[in-house]
């Protein structure tokens, strides 16, 4: 069930630390109070990770009552974003990459450049001192990772 996230309309991660001893009516009140968002959405799962990775909950809505799921995996771990308390919604292959203990949020996302032409200059101006100074200890000089 938790490998496939095709059964659900959305999945939200609730980054950071979470109580695993908390039960339904705890992860509701997280879900509802500190996320704002609304335990009760059918086919909305809410996953939560404690300190260990290799332990999740989830809190499902079927309509007629909660589902409570606890996964342990037993060869390996999630790689579960650490980064603020807040409910963060992916996409189904964002899901399959973290159900596999691969990143969901990358550490240093790639960005747009805005201006590229002149972060090219400036890149430029970088490599061109560092050459300048250390053309005298005649050691190979390495171009600057801009």
């Amino acid at each position: 069930m938790l490998n496939d996230a095709a059964g659900f309309k959305k999945v939200y991660l609730a980054t950071g630390f979470t109580d695993l001893r908390r039960g339904i009516d705890g992860l509701a009140a997280i879900i509802r109070f500190q996320f704002k968002l609304d335990p009760y959405d059918r086919n909305t799962l809410f996953l939560f990770c404690g300190r260990r990775t290799d332990r999740i909950k989830g809190l499902l809505w079927e309509g007629d009552g909660f589902l409570l799921i606890y996964k342990r995996i037993e060869n390996g771990a999630l790689n579960w974003p650490r980064s603020s308390d807040e409910a963060m919604e992916i996409t189904e292959e964002q899901y399959r990459l973290l159900m596999q203990g691969l990143e969901v949020v990358a550490k240093r996302p790639i960005r747009e450049v805005e201006n590229p032409q002149q972060s090219m200059l400036l890149c430029n101006s970088e490599y061109l001192k560092s050459r300048s100074s250390k053309s005298v200890s005649r050691r190979k000089v390495e171009r600057p990772s801009c």
